[in-house]
């Protein structure tokens, strides 16, 4: 038993840069806590103590902003960093030496039944405020990008990124050429292309009623439409 403890506590100092000690990370991690607080509702759900396993659920979630359903499978050495906002639903999977940042949910889509929650293989990484949602798989040593909303299978030594997620990266080759820093506005996109087709449909009016060509009205300009005062 303190032999696991030690291993938990050594796996977060190896990947946390801030802890400083052991009694720290024992005493003062939500992450470390929620966890520990999720072995202990197992537990009892493994051995139909449902009600029970629930409370030690809902009072970890009080406590640590982290909720952990204890019919999740969770293996070793979890680091669940900073940890507010991290939902792990029913029949979600977790292999070992994971790490979750805040704000990550591991989630269904509504419309499955039975297995309806992600699997992680072994040193799977995900960023603050992914999702990722369904009952498919992320493999191992995968990393899922900050904001990511994942809803398909993830390969193994892969990096998602985006909204959906697509694979950006395997074995550290590229495979996506996805650039989220600069890339274009489709709203400022669809407003231009909706002022194009305005500015050929008034010239196509202007020549059928043999009117000269007018430029469009510029934003603020009180002066009267001339192909609306035609139309009048």
């Amino acid at each position: 038993m303190f032999q696991k403890l030690k291993e938990e506590l050594d796996s977060i100092m190896d990947r946390d840069p801030a802890a400083r000690s052991r009694l720290e990370v024992y005493f003062l991690y939500s992450g470390f806590r929620a966890v520990r607080a999720y072995r202990r509702a197992n537990w009892c759900y493994r051995h139909n103590l449902k009600f029970i396993a629930r409370w030690i659920s809902q009072h970890a979630r009080h406590k640590t902003g982290i909720e952990i359903h204890p019919g999740a499978t969770i293996g070793k050495g979890l680091f669940i960093d900073h940890g507010m906002g991290v939902v792990i639903g029913e029949t979600a999977e977790i292999g070992d030496y994971c790490t979750l940042y805040q704000g990550v949910t591991l989630g269904g889509t509504g419309k499955d039944h039975g297995k309806r929650h992600p699997t992680l293989g072994n040193n799977v990484m995900v960023g603050a405020g992914a999702k990722v949602l369904g009952p498919f798989r992320v493999g191992d040593n995968a990393r899922v990008a900050a904001g990511a909303v994942v809803l398909s299978e993830v390969p193994e030594n892969a990096t998602a990124v985006g909204v959906p997620a697509k694979i950006v990266r395997v074995n550290g080759a590229k495979v996506y050429n996805l650039d989220q820093i600069h890339m274009t506005d489709p709203v400022a996109q669809e407003l231009t292309r909706l002022q194009s087709e305005l500015a050929q449909l008034r010239q196509k009016l202007l020549s059928r009623d043999g009117a000269s060509a007018a430029p469009l009205p510029r934003a603020g300009d009180t002066s009267p439409d001339p192909v609306s005062a035609q139309a009048r």
